[in-house]
């Protein structure tokens, strides 16, 4: 009944919640309003939403992002707290992923070098790659890369080809949490293809490469970094120069292997020193 409804002030009271959240969960459907005046935009929250407010609330302090919120407070059974645990699980993920980068950079600010990492060098052949590229920040890599890799794979399997080698992006500019950098995914391949509005075909040259390996755990984002300073400073102390952008090679098991098996290679092309 409209007597048992209470405004936004009183919700914000009862939960511990500010305004400006209660109306941006309002805005983004996650804690729609019991009900709203048509004339003056005043919302009004009934018992339902109290209690839904209160479980954004702790869902907040874990952490966890307003979509996946949402997925938890519209599940049933069992599911919520299903999907509690997997959030979880994967931020142990991250933290464990930041720790081993913290670690690096700790050598690193004590002047110690680049240790951690196995780096080695490697001859690469002249090879054809299908390519896409987008400009992606640090957040729209991962469902860039997924989505890329995909739409390549189609691409070859609508012509009847096949993969040459494995799947590697190519870095053309810086991505971080702070900025966004061009971004190609490339799949490499001897089938004669042709380029599309959304993917392009370019012949790959034969370089030499510095590269360390990474596994699948830890294999976030920290760590990845991590390694692509790495092999630059490794590259710097020997007095190389980068002869192409910084890239990833993707082995065939990413999606399947265990957590200590190799899975990706951070490369860096590069010139040796001139003889004197």
């Amino acid at each position: 009944m409209a007597e048992d409804l209470i405004t936004i002030g009183e919700l914000a009271v009862r939960t511990h919640l500010s305004l400006k959240a209660l109306r941006l969960y309002g805005d983004r459907g996650l804690l729609p309003p019991a009900r709203v005046d048509p004339r003056t935009g005043f919302r009004r929250y009934g018992p339902a939403q109290v209690e839904r407010a209160r479980r954004i609330a702790l869902l907040r302090a874990t952490g966890m992002p307003l979509a996946r919120i949402a997925a938890v407070l519209d599940a049933s059974g069992e599911e919520p707290v299903r999907l509690l645990d997997a959030y979880w699980r994967e931020q142990d993920s991250v933290h464990a992923a930041r720790r081993h980068a913290a670690a690096y950079v700790r050598e690193v600010l004590a002047g110690r070098g680049p240790t951690g990492y196995v780096i080695a060098e490697r001859a690469v052949p002249e090879q054809k790659v299908l390519f896409t590229r987008r400009h992606v920040t640090a957040a729209e890599l991962p469902g860039f890369l997924a989505e890329a890799s995909g739409s390549l794979f189609a691409r070859l399997r609508r012509v009847g080809a096949c993969l040459s080698g494995p799947v590697f992006a190519v870095y053309h500019g810086p991505v971080s949490e702070d900025s966004g950098g061009l971004v190609e995914v490339c799949a490499p391949t001897h089938a004669p293809v042709e380029p599309t509005e959304r993917t392009g075909v370019r012949i790959e040259p034969a370089h030499r490469a510095a590269y360390t390996a990474l596994t699948r755990e830890p294999g976030s984002r920290p760590v990845v970094a991590a390694a692509h300073d790495a092999v630059g400073r490794w590259l710097t102390e020997r007095g190389y120069t980068l002869s192409a952008p910084h890239r990833e090679v993707y082995h065939p098991n990413w999606a399947t292997a265990g957590p200590d098996e190799h899975v990706m290679d951070v490369a860096v092309p590069f010139r040796p020193r001139s003889a004197p």
